[in-house]
């Protein structure tokens, strides 16, 4: 992969990087084609991070999908896929670890610990790798995306930090590869986390700012949804993660899947 980027560097030509975790669907290749409209040559990187999962998460039964996955990205006709083994990424021995302080202490990392410092090591390893210009994220990651933008400034990788926006299903839903976990019912259930969202943004409209009220409005139907179960819902600065602005953040469980989703509540909400 180095001697790829290298080579495509010494041309004079840019390189976008996708990262992934595979299980691809219309999400990821919004990205993708984002990435192709502004380099010069696309990689899509594909590996299931175990850094990033903690003790009792779903690792071991991600959604897998590499047949499907080469398929996708070879319609699109992007230049490389790079897929380490968890062996490339971790030789034995391997010891050094990325940590982001501040945007990591509240929400996810809070509810997950060891997460973002798996995620901050795996990035700045693809970012390495590849030798990037620009990398895409999309929204619905939206603590992952501050992190990030937080690592790269930080640490002067040279990398331009570019965020796509969340892409929906019709009725609302974000995508997700863990949405293959839901059943008919938990799929349904679902929306709740997008219809929550949706009315803070009505509610933002017309002039609410009070982050306890907005935090009700987000409760609400969380709440009124029998398969739901609310982990947190707050309404943050989307730079810092800290309480205030006008980012709305939940974290949901639906049945045993665990799903997040985030708005700025500052736009007009869709639908």
């Amino acid at each position: 992969m180095r001697d790829t980027a290298r080579g495509w560097h010494q041309d004079g030509l840019s390189i976008g990087l996708v990262p992934t975790m595979g299980a691809l669907h219309a999400g990821h290749m919004s990205l993708v084609d984002a990435a192709r409209h502004e380099n010069d040559r696309v990689v899509v990187s594909i590996f299931v991070n175990p850094m990033q999962f903690g003790a009792g998460e779903d690792l071991g039964r991600y959604p897998r999908s590499p047949e499907h996955d080469q398929s996708m990205l070879r319609a699109a006709a992007v230049d490389a896929i790079y897929k380490p083994s968890v062996a490339d990424m971790y030789p034995p021995g391997s010891s050094s670890r990325v940590v982001v302080h501040g945007v990591t202490d509240r929400l996810e990392g809070a509810a997950r610990p060891g997460h973002f410092e798996g995620v901050a090591t795996v990035v700045t390893k693809l970012f390495t790798a590849t030798s990037a210009d620009r990398a895409y994220f999309g929204q619905k990651d939206a603590q992952q995306v501050a992190v990030v933008r937080r690592l790269a400034l930080d640490l002067d990788l040279g990398v331009e930090i570019r965020v796509c926006p969340t892409v929906r299903e019709a009725d609302g839903l974000a995508l997700s590869s863990r949405n293959a976990y839901l059943s008919p019912p938990e799929r349904q259930a679902a929306v709740c986390l997008s219809r929550a969202l949706g009315l803070a943004a009505e509610a933002y409209g017309r002039g609410e700012r009070d982050p306890v009220r907005l935090r009700a409005i987000l409760q609400g139907p969380i709440e009124a949804e029998p398969l739901a179960r609310l982990e947190y819902a707050e309404v943050v600065d989307p730079s810092t993660f800290s309480p205030g602005g006008s980012l709305a953040v939940l974290a949901v469980r639906i049945g045993k899947t665990r799903l997040i989703d985030n708005y700025d509540l500052k736009l007009p909400y869709p639908g």
